[in-house]
């Protein structure tokens, strides 16, 4: 048997999946990690902990695959977007990895964002100004650490830091490069201007390369540590969200692909580039034919793991002898569309699309006395759906309306979620029995470069049964009612936000001192 490995470095876990020639499933693996926050908007990884989990699940993939019988063709890996890792002149981590969910550049992006240089800035990279960009990260380390930039060699992400780890090569992929805001979607090379903004030089950067290329020659003690066999090839692939949409075959500009783990995400692939007039929306260069279009959500599966452990009633737990997900399911579905007419709007994190405010908190709106704990659950998990339809509106007024849409993530293994999602966005969704699409797309793209197969497209072969869910007309009449308070409330709260924002700063510093 001849196997293949795809590797999804999330921002909590690292998941890979092992596969056959013909992109058969045949074993799951994953190990997880911190992230490590603060009430400042930390939230950063140990890149140790994140190459170790690396490591072990590569180890427990190749023990499962009977190599003595058959053969590992290669490993490609898909890596969360916009970390961001200075090394040293000998390639030591002087910081942790600081990740897309830290928010301790919010300052300095709501500097640049109201600027001409800002919008320069994303109508060349496609990236929005924003505390979850690289680039924003650079100039506020370069403000409020100038120590780390005297000593700073480099400027790594957690894909390129393993692979120098690996085999002692500073490269990353174009897709990732891309979301790092400092790359030229246009010419898929480092952004002189952008990089000026902060402060560093080309040299410092990793080289850029195709999603396909490939490392062959692991540094021995690493290959010793993993098993793995000598040569093996190690694709670079893309980031997380651009093999999302491979591992699910949308790839063309009438299939949406929607991402509803920890975050989510709405995206479109397009053969150009599509650049916001609004700057609400990404555009991030996957190879030299394919642009990504889309808006990443902060909120997602972390907000209903919230409201769950606050809403779901202990003593019903025990006495129902459920878990809290599957009880908090059967409350959403036994309550009434809409709520009573209770809003909720889950900017627990701040918010990237459709928003851009990293100083987003979140609400409930048109709280009575007569409202209860489940209509609160409810709104939550309409909150996060109806925010989610904010950018699906956003992506298909730019690039059209969907033939398609297709949705993953954690999220599908709620029934009630699904049917939601299908009635709240008023189409029709489809949700593939198999989650892991990122490491499909990896896959797909390992490949590729094997030359097993030519195109995205091959990836349809192998995607497996979907469910198909319609919409509901009843409850869509319902959120077509609600959508529209629900933009207003948002919009006239956000002249608050940074207000509110700043107000638990000053608390949160007062108990500090006490």
């Amino acid at each position: 048997m001849k196997y293949l490995l795809g590797i999804d470095v999330g921002t909590t876990t690292t998941k890979a999946v092992l596969y056959d020639e013909n992109a058969t499933i045949i074993g799951h693996f994953s190990k997880g990690y911190l992230l490590y926050r603060d009430p400042q908007g930390m939230a950063e990884q140990d890149p140790e902990e994140i190459l170790a989990a690396v490591e072990t699940v590569i180890q427990e993939a190749v023990s499962q695959a009977d190599l003595e019988k058959g053969q590992l063709l290669g490993v490609s890996f898909s890596t969360a977007n916009q970390s961001l890792l200075l090394l040293d002149k000998h390639f030591h981590p002087l910081t942790q990895v600081i990740t897309w969910a830290d928010t301790r550049a919010r300052h300095v992006a709501s500097q640049l964002k109201g600027s001409s240089v800002g919008k320069s800035i994303y109508q060349t990279t496609g990236t929005p100004i924003h505390p979850m960009s690289p680039l924003t990260k650079l100039i506020w380390l370069q403000k409020e650490h100038p120590e780390l930039f005297q000593k700073m060699a480099y400027v790594a992400d957690i894909k390129s830091y393993i692979f120098w780890r690996l085999f002692k090569k500073f490269k990353v992929d174009i897709s990732v490069a891309s979301c790092t805001g400092m790359m030229n979607i246009y010419s898929r090379k480092w952004d002189k201007d952008a990089l000026k903004v902060a402060g560093i030089n080309e040299d410092q950067l990793p080289e850029i390369v195709e999603p396909t290329a490939q490392e062959t020659t692991m540094v021995e003690e690493e290959r010793r540590k993993i098993g793995i066999p000598p040569e093996t090839p190690f694709v670079y692939g893309a980031f997380d969200g651009a093999l999302s949409n491979i591992g699910v075959g949308a790839t063309t500009a009438n299939q949406v692909a929607i991402t509803i783990g920890t975050s989510a995400a709405v995206r479109v692939m397009t053969d150009h580039p599509v650049i916001d007039p609004e700057e609400r929306l990404f555009c991030y260069a996957v190879d030299r034919k394919h642009w990504l279009v889309g808006g990443p959500l902060n909120n997602g599966g972390d907000i209903f793991q919230w409201a769950t452990h606050q809403l779901v009633d202990q003593e019903v737990l025990e006495k129902e002898r459920v878990d809290r997900y599957t009880l908090a399911n059967r409350i959403i579905k036994d309550t009434p569309a809409g709520a009573h007419g209770l809003l909720f709007h889950p900017y627990l994190g701040g918010e990237r699309a459709p928003i851009w405010n990293a100083n987003a908190r979140g609400d409930f709106f048109g709280l009575t006395v007569l409202h209860t704990r489940a209509d609160m659950l409810r709104a939550v998990l309409e909150g996060i759906n109806l925010n989610i339809a904010l950018v699906f509106e956003t992506v298909t007024s730019q690039v059209g309306k969907p033939a398609i849409v297709t949705a993953t993530g954690g999220f599908a293994r709620s029934v009630v979620w699904r049917q939601m999602l299908a009635d709240v966005l008023n189409c029709q969704v489809n949700v593939p029995d198999a989650f892991e699409s990122g490491c499909l797309g990896a896959v797909n793209l390992l490949m590729q470069s094997l030359g097993m197969v030519k195109g995205y497209q091959s990836v349809t072969n192998y995607i497996g049964r979907e469910s198909k869910y319609q919409p509901d007309p009843e409850q869509v009449m319902i959120y077509q009612k609600i959508l529209p308070v629900f933009r207003q409330v948002g919009e006239l709260l956000t002249p608050a936000y940074s207000k509110i924002a700043n107000l638990q700063d000053e608390i949160e510093s007062l108990h500090l001192s006490d």
